[in-house]
């Protein structure tokens, strides 16, 4: 999928309370992740990447407990979250190979998982709506990042360094492929992720 398939400006407007309150969680994460890391690209992406892989699967593992319990079927809303989580898993080992995240990081990593899934746990508990939505968002930030990453690997200020090998294989590049094709290729991933989550959420919204 290139550039021109996928709409890289959507943005969901806020409709209700709870698409405010998803809204405003992802700002303050934005906020967070824009002060420790500022102009650290790949640094950013190991760290983010490591929360991103944990929506799809609790997600995923909630869904499924909930379509044993009423015994009924999940419209292949598992299959999607369970892709969703292994797609961020892989980001996440691409960026560890251009970054090579430091011991700080390393341990900011655990820190920031397991603060993310505990709590992510309990918002798709009492609202799997505003838990979609704040994955909607997280993804709309995440395009933005990709995109401003991207511009600084092609204005030189980032060295555009070849992609690894576990990138080329997964995302079926050029073998001469470089960081900046790796990038528009997560950039891609993450638009659909957006999309995806964003729909869920409208669905749910839709039944309440």
């Amino acid at each position: 999928m290139n550039d021109q398939d996928i709409d890289l400006s959507r943005h969901h407007e806020p409709r209700d309370f709870s698409d405010r309150a998803a809204r405003g969680f992802t700002s303050l994460m934005r906020f967070f992740a824009d002060t420790f890391f500022a102009g650290r690209y790949g640094h950013r992406a190991v760290v983010l990447e490591t929360v991103a892989g944990v929506p799809g699967m609790v997600g995923a593992t909630l869904q499924h407990l909930r379509s044993l319990r009423r015994m009924e079927d999940d419209h292949g809303w598992i299959a999607k979250l369970m892709d969703e989580a292994e797609n961020e898993r892989m980001h996440l080992l691409t960026f560890v190979e251009i970054a090579s995240p430091n011991w700080l990081e390393r341990l900011l990593i655990i820190l920031a998982q397991g603060f993310f899934y505990t709590l992510y746990f309990m918002i798709y508990v009492v609202s799997s709506r505003t838990a979609h939505r704040i994955v909607g968002y997280f993804e709309e930030e995440a395009v933005v990042s990709y995109t401003e990453y991207l511009e600084e690997v092609e204005s030189g200020a980032i060295e555009d360094l070849p992609a690894p090998d576990r990138a080329i294989q997964y995302w079926q590049l050029a073998e001469d492929a470089r960081l900046s094709d790796v990038i528009r290729a997560v950039r891609n991933d993450e638009a659909g992720h957006r999309d995806v989550n964003h729909g869920f959420a409208d669905l749910l919204r839709k039944k309440t």
